[in-house]
């Protein structure tokens, strides 16, 4: 009798491990949470034990045997079935993601009771999670930890298929702002703990946490399900560690010497004919380009009160040290540059994370996250001269940045019944940015000479230029000095999961309200710019609106010399109110087969620097269709497809410009005072009757942003739509043993409506107003008397073509879940993005000092002729690329992890001047035609067709040491990034002509060498 019962014990655990006989797979769960299901014997009843918290859930099988138990702290658990009070079986060490669903399935109990109890401890297999239609990558706090990847957030999502860096877009910290799926950079959202944490401002940008505190880390990238929105890109969805019945602790450290770093290359002007784009001509001097950082953290976590209320905290800071060189090299006696060519910088951001979680019973719990960040920039300005490669020792500049961000976030969750469940959640989010400068004169202006020598007009001093020693020592548009700025998002969400049956329904309401202020100027006030005309009877603007400087003048206008006078003023306070709604039914069809239908409703209403409101989106649907079909019914294989409408909102940064002033004056000049400022003014001529000539004044702006507050009808197109998307995914995973995955899927996704500006002479008289490109749109126009006229312009009649982005991808994978002391994933990706807009912003017009960041205020559809020739491949393409990462448990105590990252080029486009300059009035070297327009040799050159950059390539290694001696609470760990030291640029120069008929010499130059090889060291001690 022994001998059968151990024989049975093995058989029932055998086939509990794999699961291979269950029906009804119905899953659902927050996006913080997870859930476990599957089935039992008929009656059962199956309980879950979190073993961190001892949180104990209950839920009888229904009479076909299936069983679910949702909202479930992502950890590990304990599950068990029992019948009449005897425990028949237990499953340990289940581990439960977050919006994942867990299957544990029980084969049918013999119908005696004495044949013992049945324990089986997980294994860690490959497993596949059959109730899921999206696509995503989960990375564990283990995962984070063992593979060799920068301690960033960003860096970590770039291991995730389709996802890609932009070096055009970083945050305040440096790190990139990754794209996702072929989407612009702004287009993602982020959360911390179920609360959007994504820039309110430009949604460029998410608050950070410590790195360590990150207790799971999902990136999806596709295919996500009614309870997400406002995002086109991608979203990063954050849980943070939490606390248990024992009291842990510990203390970590990192530090990269700057010793360990490769010699960062230097820039060269550019050369069409050669790759790399390179004359051999020295541009900027990188040779001494050199930082270090640390990172030092501890944390504690344990029970207040035994199984009820728990902490986790966190307080982590991260310090670097470092300089570059910003001048260019210029052809000068002295090779000196600038009084602030050298800078030497640091950053102090401390962090810190608290987590309460009480579970008041087994069926009700709250929790409270508060996160705080203190980001400290500072940045010293010397001269740099470029003979001998040395700065000087006075500091001439000193800027200095803190960014406070605090963010407070409380959530309620409910079993009310086996079959219902509640949470609701409610958080504020709010950063304040600070910007001082030393020196710094508010009341007096910027002074800047143009580049060319002979912008100086003959007889004075170069020193009158300069600015003397009363003048403002900055120039350029910044935020205001000591007057701070301040970024706040509120909000809640309500989520009701109800089960039916072999419907699992779910409900859910959010909204959030965001407020920013911003202050950008031209420091001073206002910037005089000297500047000289190659012809000085010509008119400074080809469609006649300013005229020449000898018309204007004085003693040195009919040498062509003049002065121009500019503002930019963009103050502004701005709101945006965001809600949604949603529903979703999780309906298991048959035992192998799921489909979820999910319907999602958003509101997005804008408002202005006057408060008023100038865009209001409501019944924006977005239906949300997936299902999964597991094949053999045993987990084995799975096929999945969805197809999604996604809507984006416009960021309250659209409207910082709607009461701007953006103007400039022009003057010609008869002499320089001893601070610098022109004196004996005489104004250039203007015309009057031109769009582009503030009415009433002697003011130019090419948008018509003449500091006067405008009427919100003339902000917007009527009834516009919302940035929006559709997406299809169509893919299977496979198990090929217990340990190994693999995958293929295929994505298809198209931009169907994207918000921009047009400013076009048909509405408000030029002045830039938000529509929908690429399609009929119907305004209300302003003329200069103030009156107003109803107009509708078909796309057409506009002179614009079809809107387009389009991203097609087949992403293959295989994965080994950790077993025999390794683990290890694979990714391949063949993608192709192509369109005629990147979405939201333009990196493509990047020249080495960041993309476009106006969101929804890009340059491609002002005027008509800016987007011939602008079909083709997207700045975001990278045609193949290949990701590999894992780690091998060596011996005992020695480990060793690598990361490998590969993709093909960025299509790169030349920029030059349009052959018709009455098809783009700006008259920029910004259109798609590649060649001088004076000598008529200017062609036509679709986008991304010119060249490619070359591939980039990053190989880090590490190696772990968790010695015996140490009872394997000591971690030292060195990673060495960049492995083979590939410096790759990430684009090229694009600006073919600096005037229509002169070739600029840094066109094909390299922008954004990736970072050179570099080590950091790794200290842990966990108690």
């Amino acid at each position: 009798m022994a001998y059968q019962r151990v024989r049975f014990a093995r058989h029932h655990a055998l086939a509990a491990a794999l699961a291979l006989c269950f029906a009804g797979n119905l899953s659902a769960q927050s996006n913080v949470t997870g859930s476990i299901f599957g089935t039992a014997e008929s009656g059962a009843t199956i309980s879950v034990e979190n073993k961190d918290t001892g949180l104990v859930r209950r839920i009888s099988a229904d009479q076909n045997g299936r069983y679910q138990i949702s909202a479930l702290p992502n950890g590990t658990y304990k599950v068990t079935e029992e019948k009449n009070g005897t425990t028949i079986a237990t499953r340990d060490n289940i581990a439960v993601n977050i919006a994942s669903g867990t299957e544990v399935s029980f084969v049918a109990a013999a119908k005696t009771n004495d044949l013992g109890t049945v324990t089986v401890t997980a294994t860690g297999g490959a497993g596949i999670d059959v109730t899921q239609t999206d696509t995503r990558t989960v990375l564990t706090a283990d995962q984070l930890n063992k593979i060799s990847v920068a301690r960033d957030v960003s860096s970590a999502a770039l291991l995730a298929p389709s996802v890609v860096f932009s070096d055009s877009y970083k945050q305040a910290n440096g790190t990139t702002i990754p794209s996702f799926g072929g989407s612009a950079s702004s287009e993602n959202a982020y959360f911390i703990n179920g609360f959007n944490v994504t820039n309110p401002f430009n949604s460029l940008g998410f608050a950070s946490l410590p790195f360590d505190a990150i207790q799971q880390q999902q990136v999806l990238t596709g295919g996500y399900g009614a309870e997400f929105g406002r995002s086109t890109g991608g979203v990063i969805n954050i849980v943070t560690k939490r606390g248990g019945n024992k009291w842990k602790g510990g203390v970590y450290t990192t530090w990269a010497p700057s010793g360990t770093r490769s010699q960062a290359r230097d820039y060269y002007y550019g050369n069409t004919g050669r790759t790399p784009a390179t004359d051999g001509t020295l541009y900027q001097y990188r040779g001494q380009d050199n930082f270090w950082n640390t990172n030092l953290g501890a944390y504690v976590s344990g029970p207040i009160i035994k199984n009820h209320l728990f902490v986790y905290a966190n307080l982590e800071t991260t310090r670097e040290e470092g300089n570059n060189v910003t001048s260019i090299r210029l052809d000068s006696p002295t090779g000196a540059n600038g009084r602030s060519g050298w800078k030497d910088y640091q950053r102090n951001t401390p962090r810190s994370l608290i987590k309460l979680d009480w579970n008041i019973n087994d069926n009700h719990t709250i929790e409270f996250t508060g996160l705080g960040e203190n980001a400290k920039n500072q940045t010293d300005g010397y001269a740099f001269n470029y003979n001998g490669y040395v700065h000087g020792s006075q500091k001439n500049t000193s800027t200095v940045t803190e960014d406070r961000t605090r963010l407070y976030v409380g959530k309620y969750t409910g079993v009310l019944t086996d079959s219902l469940t509640l949470s609701a959640s409610y958080g504020q989010l709010k950063t304040t940015h600070d910007y001082n400068l030393m020196g710094y004169n508010p009341n007096c202006p910027a002074i800047t000479v143009g580049t060319s020598p002979n912008a100086r007009a003959p007889g004075i001093p170069s020193a009158n230029y300069d600015g003397g020693a009363a003048c403002q020592p900055y120039s350029g548009l910044a935020f205001v000095p000591g007057e701070q700025r301040f970024d706040k998002s509120k909000g809640g969400r309500l989520d009701i999961n109800w089960r039916v049956g072999k419907h699992d329904l779910r409900f859910g309401y959010d909204r959030q309200d965001s407020t920013s202020y911003t202050n950008q100027q031209l420091l001073g006030g206002y910037q005089w710019s000297y500047l000289k005309a190659s012809n000085a009877a010509a008119n400074l603007a080809t469609d006649g609106s300013i005229g020449s400087p000898a018309a204007g003048g004085g003693v040195y206008g009919a040498q062509g010399y003049y002065v121009t006078k500019s503002y930019s003023n963009r103050q502004a306070n701005l709101r945006t109110v965001q809600a949604s709604q949603f529903i979703e039914d999780r309906w298991q069809i048959t035992d192998n087969v799921l489909l979820s239908l999910g319907l999602r409703n958003e509101q997005f209403t804008n408002y202005d620097a006057a408060g008023k409101q100038y865009i209001k989106q409501s019944k924006q649907i977005a239906p949300r269709i997936g299902a999964t079909w597991d094949v053999y019914g045993d987990s084995r294989l799975k096929v999945f497809g969805n197809a999604g409408r996604y809507h984006l909102a416009l960021p309250s940064s659209a409207a910082q410009r709607a009461q701007a002033r953006i103007t400039t004056e022009y003057y010609t000049y008869d002499g320089v005072n001893a601070d610098g400022t022109p004196t004996g003014l005489h104004n250039i001529p203007l015309d009057p009757t031109k769009g582009t000539v503030c009415a009433g004044t002697n003011w130019v702006s090419s948008n018509q942003e003449c500091g006067k507050p405008r009427d919100p009808r003339t902000e917007s197109a009527k009834n516009m739509k919302s940035h929006y998307q559709d997406e299809f995914i169509l893919g299977f995973e496979a198990a090929l043993t217990p340990t190994v995955n693999f995958g293929v899927k295929g994505t298809y996704r198209a931009l169907r409506s994207a918000i921009d500006d047009v400013c076009s002479p048909l509405i408000n008289y030029g002045r830039c107003t938000n529509f929908n490109p690429g399609v009929t749109n119907t305004f209300e126009s302003q003329d200069r008397n103030g009156n107003f006229t109803t107009i509708t312009l078909t796309r057409e009649q506009m002179g614009f073509p079809k809107l387009k982005r389009k991203y097609q991808a087949l992403d293959f994978f295989v994965e080994h879940a950790y077993a025999n002391k390794w683990y290890g994933k694979v990714e391949y990706t063949f993608s192709r993005s192509t369109g005629n807009t990147e979405g939201q912003l333009s990196s493509e017009l990047d020249t080495g000092a960041g993309g476009q960041i106006d969101v929804s205020r890009t340059q491609d559809w002002d005027k008509p002729g800016l987007m011939d020739n602008s079909y083709g491949l997207l700045p975001n393409d990278r045609r193949h690329q290949l990701k590999a990462y894992g780690y091998v448990q060596l011996f005992p105590e020695w480990r060793v992890g690598a990361t490998w990252m590969w993709a093909s080029g960025r299509p790169q486009s030349c920029l030059s001047f349009h052959p018709d300059p009455k098809a783009d009035t700006y008259q920029s070297s910004t259109n798609f035609f590649c060649g001088l327009t004076a000598f008529g040799n200017a062609v036509a050159m679709e986008r991304g067709t010119y060249s490619k950059t070359p591939p980039s390539n990053q190989l880090n290694l590490n190696l772990a040491y968790t010695p015996n001696w140490a009872s394997k609470k000591l971690t030292l760990q060195a990673d060495l990034f960049n492995v083979l030291n590939r410096q790759s640029p990430a684009m090229y120069y694009p600006r073919y002509a600096s005037n229509p008929s002169t070739m600029n010499a840094l066109f094909g130059r390299e922008l954004y060498y990736s970072s050179p090889r570099y080590l950091r060291l790794t200290a842990r001690y966990d108690f």
